[in-house]
């Protein structure tokens, strides 16, 4: 990998698989509040970004 502009699909998975489970333990942690809910809509955004990037 070299400094190229190319951005990697699997860094977008690794990425969204982690926000996943911080989304989760903060979940367990506080509940639903403002940060659990923008954890989880990073989620989503970084799935969708790596199924775009593989897919279309």
């Amino acid at each position: 990998m070299g400094i190229d502009g190319v951005i990697e699909p699997i860094y977008f998975l690794i990425t969204s698989i982690g926000f996943v489970i911080l989304s989760f333990i903060q979940y367990k942690k506080t509940g639903k509040t403002l940060e659990t809910i923008y954890l989880s809509i990073l989620a989503f955004f970084f799935i969708i970004c790596f199924i775009i990037l593989n897919f279309y």
